[in-house]
């Protein structure tokens, strides 16, 4: 469903980020004394220094990027820039009224897992269905956009100086290195959603009997293969390659195929982290086939 442009699928998935990102950053940053990078680790600061209000500093330092962003980014990003910004305030300061106590700092460790985890999958949802919070994330946005960086590696480079700056302030050095760990576990979470959940497989298949191979891979299993022209540099000689992505649990299935029908076929297979399309994403009609 869509009104003026915007798609609801996208804002109630931006509100669900929000809400993941917001509890992790209450109940193991807030509660154990870590730091975060971007814009989240300066509010940060400012909360463990003056005892300032997260949800409100928030808005105040988004106030001049969101110019920013809307130039930049255009007027549905910007829009779900807004909503992911505002909703990120809104959890925070409902996650601060009653907010459960986890009694953790004995483990600083499984601290900086879930903080890591916690923030990564909140972000990573709020990216993955066009927003942002503010902040580092249209920078990274807008990095990733200009110059292909991923947005977790843009956002790792600026949370580290950030975090330099909370171990000047106010980290311990000990407490500093568990939020470097719990920044680098959320950089590595947004990515992995940003690629996609999904891990399918790519085979790339060389063999003197290919049109077999292929013939049987798309009437045995029902998978497509595209045929590709190559030549050996050894060799010289011309002859096809097959590549086919199949899922992961099919993975056993493809070899077994082409080995009875040639045991002496090159298989080369690598991890594919999204796919779309017919058999994927699409049904034989060209339908999204349903989540």
């Amino acid at each position: 469903m869509v009104v003026f442009g915007i798609k609801i699928k996208n804002v109630i998935f931006i509100l669900l980020g929000s809400a993941i990102f917001s509890f992790g950053l209450v109940h193991f940053n807030m509660q154990n004394n870590l730091g975060e990078g971007g814009f989240t680790g300066i509010t940060l600061l400012m909360y463990f220094l003056w005892g300032w209000d997260p949800a409100v500093t928030n808005i105040i330092l988004n106030i001049p990027v969101f110019f920013i962003g809307w130039k930049f980014l255009g007027r549905n990003t910007f829009t779900y820039t807004i909503i992911g910004t505002l909703s990120v305030s809104l959890f925070l300061a409902i996650f601060q009224l009653k907010p459960f106590q986890l009694d953790l700092q004995s483990d600083m460790t499984l601290v900086a897992l879930f903080a890591g985890v916690f923030i990564g999958v909140g972000l990573g949802i709020i990216f993955r269905y066009g927003g942002t919070t503010g902040g580092v994330d249209i920078i990274a946005r807008l990095v990733h956009k200009y110059a292909g960086w991923s947005m977790g590696k843009t956002m790792f480079l600026f949370d580290a100086v950030v975090i330099a700056t909370s171990v000047i302030t106010y980290l311990e050095l000990v407490e500093g290195m568990y939020t470097l760990v719990a920044v680098y576990i959320a950089a590595r979470v947004i990515d992995f959603i940003q690629e996609g959940a999904y891990s399918a497989r790519g085979a790339t298949i060389i063999s003197s009997k290919s049109d077999s191979i292929a013939e049987t891979i798309i009437r045995d299993m029902d998978r497509g293969v595209t045929v590709l022209t190559g030549r050996g540099s050894f060799t010289g000689e011309t002859r096809d390659v097959l590549y086919c992505v199949v899922g992961r649990n099919e993975i056993v299935r493809l070899k077994n195929v082409i080995n009875s029908i040639d045991p002496h076929a090159f298989v080369a297979v690598s991890s594919v982290h999204d796919v779309v399309g017919e058999g994927f994403t699409l049904d034989e009609n060209k339908n999204p086939i349903a989540d």
